[in-house]
């Protein structure tokens, strides 16, 4: 049996998407439910200006929660630059994504930031903190909502400079969740193909109803490390409405009926998909047309 890593990111890229404070004890619950249930790997939070997503005001108080009392899992959270890095050390986090969109239109309104603005940033944590663990998270890799869809030469040379750099795990994703299966296997064989050595991940979201094969499609090429979020919570910031991520315990029972290892306990998981809805209503949503948060 080949064995999948699952990541889930629920308590990053869906807790953000929700407008209403969700409770720091809540939120601390809903991560410790992850890791009992198997996981080893969840992105608690995001260290990004309270400003910009009041939502992960509390990130360093999450972290402090559950940094430490669970010592095999690999806790990471989202850093849009320097500061956000440097935090989530503090914090006691070794392990960071740091997110840039291909489509520089998506880039200069997500992290208001020109490509090169975020290319010096990496470097810059790269030099603070040498011994940190860094994912590039590689937004509106299958396309983007300004510039349309996007493809592996696009992709391709985008990354070069980045690999140049130091860059060894790359997440490429779907932010808006408008790719489709012959997208995801080209753009994946012509990035494998220039850079072999790259630890792959892929982010689906679900915007079409797409995520389930889009995934299933990256894990048949080879890729092994694919990120969810319980319930399907989360969406895109463009599309208000549509299905949000693609549900982590559906794409475990998925996997596990296919025969590959995933190494979650799937009755928990879902008693824990249940107790998140009714303590996060989807009546918490808004749309997110014209405020973006920080996401990949």
């Amino acid at each position: 049996m080949k064995k999948i890593e699952l990541y889930e990111v629920g308590p990053r890229d869906g807790f953000q998407m929700v407008d209403e404070y969700i409770p720091l004890e809540t939120k601390t619950r809903i991560v410790e439910g992850l890791l009992e249930a198997g996981l080893r790997h969840v992105q608690i939070t995001s260290f990004v200006s309270p400003k910009a997503i009041p939502q992960m005001r509390d990130a360093g108080e999450l972290a402090a929660q559950v940094v430490g009392k669970y010592p095999d899992a690999d806790l990471f959270a989202l850093v849009p630059n320097l500061r956000g890095a440097e935090a989530a050390w503090e914090a006691g986090l070794r392990s960071v994504s740091y997110v840039v969109s291909l489509s520089e239109s998506h880039n200069k309104a997500n992290i208001r930031r020109t490509h090169e603005e975020s290319f010096a940033g990496l470097h810059a944590i790269l030099d603070a903190f040498p011994e940190m663990d860094i994912c590039l998270d590689l937004s509106t890799t299958f396309g983007c909502p300004f510039e349309g869809m996007k493809s592996e030469d696009d992709v391709v040379p985008f990354l070069e400079p980045y690999v140049g750099l130091g860059v060894e795990t790359v997440n490429l994703c779907d932010t808006i969740g408008i790719a489709n299966p012959a997208q995801v296997r080209r753009i994946i064989e012509a990035v494998w193909t220039a850079y072999p050595a790259l630890d792959l991940q892929v982010h689906i979201h679900d915007t079409r109803n797409m995520g389930m094969v889009n995934t299933l499609a990256a894990i048949e090429l080879g890729v092994d490390k694919v990120q969810s979020t319980l319930g399907g919570l989360g969406g895109c910031p463009f599309a208000p409405g549509a299905s949000g991520n693609l549900a982590t315990e559906d794409l475990a029972f998925m996997l596990s009926e296919m025969g590959y290892e995933v190494g979650i306990d799937f009755d928990r998981m879902v008693e824990l998909a249940r107790w998140q809805a009714a303590a996060i209503p989807t009546g918490l949503f808004s749309g997110h047309q014209f405020r973006i948060p920080v996401t990949n």
